[in-house]
């Protein structure tokens, strides 16, 4: 069964929240995220979710504070953006090194400077190598089924790793759409009980958490979390079979849009899929045998998976929005381009960086994009590979 609403993306992730029912949110307030703690906590004062909201003083301390949680044995869950994340970098590899199984709702937003709380994916991508689970969202739909997942995933006995649920500020976070919400029973079914194997408050089993890590075990413990990394990935994709059973919504680690016969691809993640796809459309109404790759796990890439998908492919743009600064590829560009080295293909690629700050992409735009494309896959020299999409120069 399943209910219609109209909610926001915040919104949709309070009601994903409320369903799940954490032991404990710790949160501080920063654009645009502030909504989710702040509709969260109200759940908490009106006795709706049995939770332990705690309101910090930064969101170092309220990373910190999850930390703490989780490792007590609580369910835990935090809310941030841009700035707000940069301050918890600390303790986001804190998280995923003493394998925490915490949720992180990011909103995605410009991360300064100059100042500016639009979205683009620096914030996230920044935090790439962390060692956090990373999935992203379309649209609100995905928002609320990507955290109805997450923590069966991260608790999931073979990852044990943090997880964060990533979606656009604003452009998803707060735009209404209408979406459709499982049961309360069916998500609390789904989720179930967390049972940690340890936990600092279990007296039959004394433990340490954090303690320094001479040359003698940092490394192996890297290489655990690493093969917990790749184990995820599986677990993403029977999670996501599972969810399908109950929501006939089905997610794999990314999505192909018409790309069966597909020549032309763009590569992308988030709210831009949307209008990607409206520019798909109109291109094979026009004969033009163009498709999409919307990447929804980023962390753990999937690589040979991408490469198998796009290696047909004639020529690819790949979309960052976000800089690197190292005027070859992006974070998605220099995944992409190494996932189809491996696989022996060898389409043209390009990279864009685009919609940095929030700067709108239009169907036009990415049509402009395919154009490109064709013009490279009909001999044209790709030039520079490494470009700018809707920027004054």
């Amino acid at each position: 069964m399943s209910r219609r609403d109209r909610l926001s993306g915040n919104e949709a992730v309070a009601e994903a929240l409320r369903q799940i029912n954490p032991d404990v949110m710790a949160a501080f307030p920063i654009t645009p995220s502030t909504e989710i703690p702040q509709y969260f906590s109200k759940l908490v004062a009106n006795g709706q979710v049995d939770s332990e909201f705690i309101p910090v003083e930064s969101e170092h301390s309220a990373m910190s504070a999850v930390i703490g949680a989780e490792a007590a044995g609580a369910r835990s869950v935090t809310a941030t953006s841009s700035a707000g994340m940069a301050l918890m970098w600390e303790e986001l590899y804190l998280a995923a090194s003493n394998r925490l199984p915490c949720v992180l709702t990011l909103v995605n937003r410009a991360l300064s400077g100059p100042i500016n709380i639009n979205c683009d994916h620096s914030d996230s991508m920044g935090a790439r190598d962390s060692g956090w689970i990373q999935i992203y969202a379309e649209n609100n739909q995905e928002v609320y089924d990507n955290l109805v997942m997450a923590y069966r995933i991260a608790e999931h006995k073979k990852v044990k790793l943090p997880v964060m649920i990533c979606q656009d500020g604003f452009i998803t976070s707060h735009a209404v759409e209408n979406i459709n919400l499982l049961e309360d029973d069916e998500v609390k079914n789904f989720v179930g009980e967390y049972e940690p194997e340890n936990y600092l408050l279990n007296p039959e089993m004394p433990m340490a958490l954090g303690p320094y890590s001479v040359t003698n075990y940092y490394f192996e413990a890297k290489r655990a979390q690493a093969e917990a990394m790749k184990a995820s990935k599986k677990v993403c994709i029977d999670v996501a079979k599972e969810f399908a059973k109950l929501s006939g919504r089905e997610y794999g680690l990314f999505e192909e849009y018409k790309m069966k016969d597909a020549e032309l691809a763009v590569v992308i993640i988030g709210s831009a899929a949307g209008t990607t796809k409206d520019a798909v459309d109109a291109l094979r109404k026009k004969g033009v045998k163009a498709g999409l790759v919307k990447i929804r796990v980023f962390r753990p890439f999937p690589a040979e998976e991408l490469a198998k998908a796009l290696k047909s492919c004639k020529a690819i743009a790949v979309m960052d929005r976000t800089e690197s600064f190292n005027d070859a590829f992006g974070p998605l560009g220099e995944e992409v381009s190494a996932s189809l080295y491996r696989e022996k293909a060898t389409p043209d690629i390009i990279n864009y960086v685009y919609g940095l700050g929030g700067r709108d992409v239009q169907v036009s735009d990415m049509e402009g994009v395919y154009k490109e494309l064709e013009r490279i896959a009909k001999g044209g020299k790709p030039g520079n590979a490494y470009r700018y999409l809707g920027v004054r120069e």
